[in-house]
């Protein structure tokens, strides 16, 4: 057994103050900064990673990661139309990675009340249409029914508070036309994703509305909407799709969509990692200040060990582990309150937001256990480098003059 680890040994074997000497308010000070530290980044990563998660979940469930609309310049809310390809359905249908294929038709109104207008982009949809997303979100009612002799609608809950709508009311759409034309509509339900930017944009209706409108044929349509099963691999599906479309046909992910969006979500990488930085350098400052209270406390002993024939290394070495053993505790510490913190507020959600500022109404987590295991690799290694500079003082002690000082 070395000889630095078994004086650390016996000097842990000791309880009460003379285990590490007298300023036990400094090392559970250090401890506790080490385990704050600890846990507040085990949060922050959990947070960031679920609000990430959930923001760019309600943005693909909105809309679908992949798109295809024909390719060109225009940039109006209303797409040029595309003729639907059996074969590209078919082919999509049978490829890896797809979950469904579902197209969409879109026409920009006016909804216009007694009281008030508000401009409003309508969503026409199919039979087939994929409303998990949406009935996980509904407010009131229900969604469109496609077949109902009187054409159903679904709007956002803004829209609804801003024009006083409920569900079962009728109201009227005008289309900017020559002549202008109106439908009316009945209100089958009210949906509120959070996402109120487009929630407010959007209205969804039967597909074939729209089409009589724009005075397309049948076969034609806005565009395609492409659920895929992995979303990590939405670049190399968009790619894959591309190779199957015709070239008057462009495919857009969710990220060329959203641009700005997705950008800010970005964004919220590095404030985690000004986080981890700052943490990260409170809790080796606080291990750095407690092991330089030890090593003057400690002075006497320190004389003792080098008239007695002890190395500098071997000396440093036995401060080493009892820091290490303070760095350990705060670590653990953090981590059973950073985890169980997060657990919590996963399971329960007792922590909420502002839906309309932050698109949750509660904070998210998300808990990444090789993120975790990165923070704490990451923090013991940076808190035992800054531990090397202090035990350099260690050299500095003169056995005669703290043997003979004592």
């Amino acid at each position: 057994m070395r000889v630095s680890f078994f004086i650390f040994k016996r000097l842990s074997s000791q309880k009460g103050k003379s285990k590490i000497g007298s300023s036990r308010l400094i090392v559970n000070l250090a401890t506790a900064a080490v385990a704050i530290s600890i846990m507040v980044m085990i949060l922050s990563i959990a947070i960031v990673k679920g609000y990430q998660l959930q923001v760019r979940n309600k943005l693909i469930g909105f809309n679908s990661p992949i798109q295809v609309t024909h390719l060109d310049l225009n940039n109006s809310f209303e797409n040029t139309p595309i003729e639907r390809d059996t074969l590209f359905e078919l082919n999509c249908k049978k490829a890896a990675g797809i979950k469904w294929v579902q197209t969409f038709t879109k026409k920009a109104g006016i909804i216009k009340t007694e009281e008030a207008f508000e401009g409003i982009l309508l969503k026409g949809v199919e039979k087939d249409y994929n409303w998990n997303f949406i009935e996980a979100h509904l407010k009131n009612g229900k969604v469109p029914d496609l077949s109902a002799t009187q054409p159903e609608i679904l709007i956002a809950a803004n829209t609804a508070r801003k024009l006083k709508l409920q569900t079962g009311q009728s109201l009227f759409i005008y289309f900017v036309d020559k002549p202008p034309r109106v439908r009316k509509f009945k209100i089958s339900g009210i949906f509120d994703t959070g996402l109120n930017e487009l929630d407010e944009r959007f209205a969804f209706c039967k597909g074939s509305i729209l089409r009589q409108l724009n005075r397309w044929p049948d076969q034609f349509v806005s565009g395609y909407e492409i659920d895929i099963t992995d979303y990590s691999d939405i670049e190399n599906q968009a790619h894959h799709i591309e190779s199957m479309t015709s070239l008057d046909r462009g495919v857009k992910t969710i990220f060329q969509l959203f641009p700005q969006l997705f950008d800010w979500l970005n964004l919220l990488d590095m404030n985690v990692w000004i986080i981890l930085i700052l943490m990260t350098v409170v809790a080796g400052i606080n291990m750095v200040t407690a092991l330089l209270i030890l090593i003057v406390e400690r002075s006497k002993m320190i004389g003792m060990l080098k008239a007695m024939g002890a190395k500098n290394n071997q000396i440093a070495e036995l401060f080493l582990f009892l820091s290490s053993g303070i760095l350990i505790k705060g670590i653990l510490i953090g981590n059973i309150l950073g985890i169980s913190i997060a657990l919590i507020q996963q399971k329960w959600g007792l922590v909420s937001l502002n839906e309309s500022a932050y698109y949750l109404n509660t904070v998210p987590i998300d808990l990444e256990w090789n993120s975790i295991l990165w923070v704490n690799s990451g923090a013991a290694l940076i808190c035992f480098l800054f531990l090397l500079i202090p035990v350099r003082f260690v050299s500095k002690v003169d056995p005669i003059k703290t043997i003979r000082f004592n």
